[in-house]
């Protein structure tokens, strides 16, 4: 393995929108944190591109195994680094084309090829769409921002690992359905509050009892949303268009596949989430979207709303596609890799299991070198 470097480095880019949703900084402009990291003294013009919408990920397993392995990897974090309660999906997919055109003009990259690692795959199939056929002029709550106009280069390949279908998809798919009214939260319904002792239904749960668990998270993040666009639409009838309003959505980590392994089967382990003992974290202060906006819920969350809509995005990508999904992810399961496959447009795709490997390589760091193997030929393949 080559000894590696890491090169943190910034650029700003502009952004006009009316509505700020970071803290700090002036109006109109967007400064975008980045971390190169490559072989010491290397000069290759291929490079991997990894975002998220919340970043952090510089110093993954797989990034810097990557990197380890010969590859140049940037790291680039979106302006909503670490918080996303205020998460506009459209303006990630700003901040990441200006980080492509960035790369090719500081660094003389010719290539890219997005790794869309967890919800970097949602979020590397939504730019790869509008990208190559733009046509968003205005977020889903009606503010205007130009991808249409915005002059996204296109990727040249797209990787999607132990990625999940979309955060909205996701977030519904782990909704505590018990929760029938957003003002009492904490009134639920016996019958489908899986993490109380007392509920009727336990694992392995009876498909009739999933089926009307299902549903009923599908009708919670409806009734958010319908709720969200009541809001905003007072808020403009009363001649505030660009008021926003901040709320709390409680019970937003509760899915039946983590306390039934039957349930979307793989090698992970019964009775826990990716986040630790998820009837702990369903009201903890780390569960997804525990804190947003009305804008935020609409852009990354509603299921009715958001345009990062992972299997809709990748019926439009054509590109090079390679899926490779672990097999002892608490996060990312089995069915998110193959509803994502199956949907991309592109004839040349390739999906791949990773057995045992969970999330993020730290139960089995072993599993890094299969991972940066697979990778590693599958670019070299096609030159990328």
């Amino acid at each position: 393995m080559a000894s590696i470097e890491r090169e943190p480095y910034g650029f700003v880019h502009v952004d006009p929108s009316a509505i700020k949703e970071v803290y700090g900084g002036p109006g109109g402009l967007v400064f975008v944190e980045c971390m190169r990291i490559r072989p010491a003294g290397d000069s290759s013009k291929k490079v991997i591109l990894f975002s998220h919408p919340v970043g952090g990920g510089a110093f993954l397993p797989l990034v810097s195994a990557l990197a380890r392995a010969g590859r140049h990897v940037v790291y680039c974090n979106t302006r909503y680094r670490g918080n996303d309660s205020a998460l506009i999906m459209e303006k990630c997919v700003l901040d990441l084309g200006a980080c492509i055109k960035d790369l090719k003009t500081r660094f003389g990259y010719e290539t890219v090829t997005l790794g869309g690692w967890s919800g970097g795959g949602s979020l590397s199939l939504f730019y790869q769409d509008q990208a190559v056929a733009p046509t968003i002029t205005e977020t889903p709550a009606g503010d205007p921002l130009d991808l249409l106009g915005a002059g996204l280069p296109p990727a040249d390949a797209v990787m999607l690992l132990a990625a999940h279908v979309s955060r909205a998809v996701t977030l519904t798919e782990w909704m505590d359905p018990s929760i029938l009214d957003e003002d009492r939260p904490f009134v639920r319904d016996p019958g489908l509050n899986i993490h109380d002792p007392a509920c009727p239904a336990k694992p392995p749960y009876e498909d009739e009892f999933v089926v009307r668990f299902r549903a009923a998270q599908v009708a919670r993040n409806r009734r958010i949303t319908a709720r969200v666009r009541a809001t905003l639409a007072e808020l403009t009838a009363s001649g505030q268009p660009n008021a926003e309003r901040a709320f709390v959505v409680q019970g937003t980590m509760c899915d039946v596949r983590w306390l039934d392994p039957a349930q979307d089967p793989s090698d992970r382990p019964a009775g826990t989430c990716y986040m630790g003992d998820p009837r702990l974290v369903n009201d903890g202060p780390t569960g997804l979207a525990r804190f947003t906006t009305l804008r935020s819920w609409l852009s990354q969350w509603s299921l009715e709303a958001t345009r990062a809509d992972g299997t809709g995005n990748a019926a439009r990508v054509n590109c090079p596609a390679l899926v490779i999904e672990n097999t002892a992810d608490l996060a990312c399961t089995p069915s998110h890799a193959d509803r994502l496959f199956r949907a991309l447009a592109s004839t040349d795709k390739e999906i791949h299991r990773i057995r045992e490997a969970d999330h993020y390589y730290i139960a089995r760091p072993d599993k890094l070198a299969e991972v940066v193997d697979l990778v590693t030929a599958w670019l070299e393949a096609r030159r990328l």
